[in-house]
């Protein structure tokens, strides 16, 4: 079918009623939604709420959905009706556990999670490995303030690795998939050593996370260098340029 969505899901063709609000069932925070999102993840507490008025479309039937849209549609219904916890359910919960109150920390890991889940929709990568490396990608800070005495990126990045390959080996991942995370924590300050897709997907929704927090402060002119400068893929920078221009 090439690179070009059928417009069934083309977000271009989408009415404004395609995109909604829903409350999380745990603290009431409203929780958006795209249509085809079979789940999210509530910004405020971190849980996950199903999406009522999930509607994949042509998707649903269409024999080239998977190629359409890189996941098999039946899959994300399957998800939206299982109840069973799913790997990113226990990684955010290690993630909790990690940081304790630091809430701080644990709302950034869930939006470039967020991130993530929605840039790996247009950008072809493992899923696993990206969302993995997403809610994990600062696994390392409490352990780099204690070794170190600093949470730096040089150090968290350092330390990192080690905290995650042990979460990882809990939860019975494959040796070569804990391995690629792992790479993917322990550069995603440096960008040193590798260029994955799914690299590329886990320092995008970083840097997405990022903007807000620390470069605020810059022209329309500096802040559209900055995101020529450091997004890897189209979709994030499209995303960035929406976003922060």
């Amino acid at each position: 079918m090439g690179n070009t969505m059928c417009p069934g899901q083309d977000t271009s063709f989408w009415r404004p009623d395609d995109i909604f609000e829903v409350p999380c069932g745990n603290c009431g925070h409203e929780v958006e939604f795209f249509k085809d999102d079979a789940t999210r993840r509530c910004k405020s507490c971190g849980t996950l709420v199903k999406n009522p008025k999930l509607n994949l479309g042509c998707a649903q039937w269409c024999e080239h959905a998977k190629d359409c849209l890189g996941y098999d549609p039946k899959e994300k219904l399957a998800q939206a009706e299982s109840g069973d916890t799913s790997l990113t359910d226990k990684l955010i919960e290690a993630v909790k556990a990690v940081f304790g109150n630091d809430q701080k920390e644990i709302d950034h890991s869930l939006k470039v999670l967020d991130y993530a889940r929605e840039l790996i929709k247009k950008e072809p990568a493992d899923p696993q490995v990206v969302m993995a490396a997403a809610i994990l990608h600062d696994i390392g800070k409490p352990l780099a303030q204690v070794k170190h005495g600093s949470a730096a990126g040089a150090f968290h990045e350092m330390e990192g690795p080690l905290v995650a390959k042990e979460i990882l080996q809990d939860l019975g991942l494959k040796a070569e998939v804990i391995d690629h995370i792992c790479r993917i924590i322990a550069n995603h300050h440096t960008a040193k050593g590798i260029d994955t897709p799914e690299f590329r997907l886990v320092w995008d929704a970083d840097w997405l996370a990022n903007i807000p927090r620390d470069f605020s402060e810059l022209t329309p002119e500096k802040m559209e260098k900055l995101i020529t400068k450091v997004f890897k893929t189209k979709t994030a920078s499209k995303k960035a340029e929406r976003l922060f221009l």
